[in-house]
């Protein structure tokens, strides 16, 4: 789908510009993205395996929920419409523990710009993997991996098969460290 998206300037503040997301990513104009990271109280966290469909790093293991924000949509109503199209979950805006924002500024071998500020929030989860859906065309697969595992994925990053999509190592150092001091 094609939607529009607010464009950003280069410190993902809005510029009252907006495109559709095709422009966005063939001119590389900066925009927001809302990434959700669940976690588990016994000490897992969720992770999404990219389509086979999708343009960019397809089958890859990725964040637990992530999409851009239309255009006039806040962070929050991105976070939460993303988790429900995604996952199939219901979560409501106290549920977003905002623990920062990431650059993440990415040319591909495709053609495609991608320059995101992603918007990251930590949340729990709630309910069993056995009840989330999988978006189909957007996700192929759910599995909750242990702490443990999840900082081994992120030690071996590159020599891990398809686990993470490429990005910046000390981004997921950071959200497992969050996530851990939430849980303690």
């Amino acid at each position: 789908m094609d939607e529009l998206i607010d464009v950003v300037d280069t410190n993902g503040n809005l510029t009252g510009q907006s495109e559709l997301k095709s422009v966005i990513h063939q001119k590389g104009l900066y925009h927001n993205t809302a990434h959700i990271w669940f976690y588990t109280k016994n000490g897992q966290v969720l992770l999404s395996q990219r389509s086979a469909e999708k343009t960019i790093c397809p089958l890859m293991w990725d964040v637990s929920v992530a999409g851009h924000i239309d255009s006039g949509e806040t962070i929050e109503q991105a976070a939460i419409r993303e988790t429900l199209e995604e996952i199939s979950l219901s979560i409501i805006e106290s549920d977003l523990n905002k623990i920062g924002v990431f650059k993440c500024f990415q040319n591909y071998d495709n053609g495609i710009k991608d320059f995101e500020f992603h918007n990251t929030f930590i949340a729990e989860l709630h309910s069993p993997l056995s009840v989330l859906i999988p978006q189909k065309g957007e996700v192929d697969a759910l599995k909750l991996v242990s702490f443990k595992k999840f900082q081994q994925l992120i030690n071996t990053l590159g020599d891990n098969g398809n686990h993470f999509v490429p990005s910046n190592k000390s981004y997921y150092e950071f959200v497992l460290k969050k996530i851990i001091e939430t849980v303690r």
